[in-house]
């Protein structure tokens, strides 16, 4: 029995382990599609969003049966907190959609002659999310508190590009609709982050069994005496 329910704990995490790829591949052809005015592309990051939404929905209905079977406190953890992995994945990948429907847009558009750092931005994100995936599989919580500082970097460079945005607005009437698509980019971006920074509390939490959501810390707490 202990054997069946560890070979189907296994399958479970490579489920999310595929998921997770998914993921970072909607989110990188999103941006290339932005980058290189792919209108082909964006669309068909847009359609692919519902493979992301089955997988949440597939690794839910796994974790209820694997709940079921009482497994021991580890196992427990291990399981909610994929599911709560997976449903930042699914929003990344709702987010990588927007991206790829502004892409779509653009693709219509004069280019916009205007240099904001979205590329840093995109980078710094894409990033964030990988080390903290990375640090799930590893199940290395030191690596998944690197993630959570470099989120006010993030936030700082949205912004940084919204205001460079609203200033071009100002300045000319014909590129609104333009700025406003780069804004909407802008934000899902930082949200990427965001989602990056929840699956690096949870890899914490899984590892440390302690809960440092909405406290900011990035730094493993002192030993107890010290």
């Amino acid at each position: 029995m202990e054997h069946h329910f560890d070979q189907e704990l296994s399958a479970f995490k490579e489920r999310l382990l595929t998921m997770a790829s998914h993921a970072e591949t909607a989110v990188n052809q999103a941006l290339q599609a932005l980058a290189n005015r792919d209108l082909e592309l964006a669309l068909r990051v847009k359609d692919n969003d519902r493979v992301l939404d089955q997988f949440e929905i597939e690794i839910d209905d796994l974790a209820i049966h694997l709940l079921a079977k009482a497994p021991l406190a580890s196992d427990l953890r291990f399981v909610t907190v994929a599911m709560k992995i997976s449903q930042n994945l699914e929003r990344v990948g709702d987010e990588a959609a927007k991206i790829a429907k502004r892409a779509r847009d653009l693709s219509h558009e004069p280019p916009l002659k205007l240099a904001v750092d979205l590329p840093k931005m995109a980078g710094l994100a894409l990033e964030m999310l990988k080390t903290a995936l990375d640090s799930f599989v590893r199940r290395d919580p030191a690596a998944a508190r690197t993630v959570i500082p470099r989120d006010l970097e993030v936030d700082a460079l949205n912004k940084a590009i919204t205001r460079e945005l609203v200033r071009h607005m100002t300045a000319d009437a014909d590129a609104i609709a333009r700025c406003l698509h780069l804004m909407t980019v802008s934000k899902c971006l930082e949200r990427i982050a965001d989602h990056a920074t929840n699956v690096a509390e949870e890899v914490v939490y899984l590892c440390e069994a302690q809960d440092i959501r909405h406290t900011g810390k990035g730094q493993p707490a002192p030993a107890s005496g010290a």
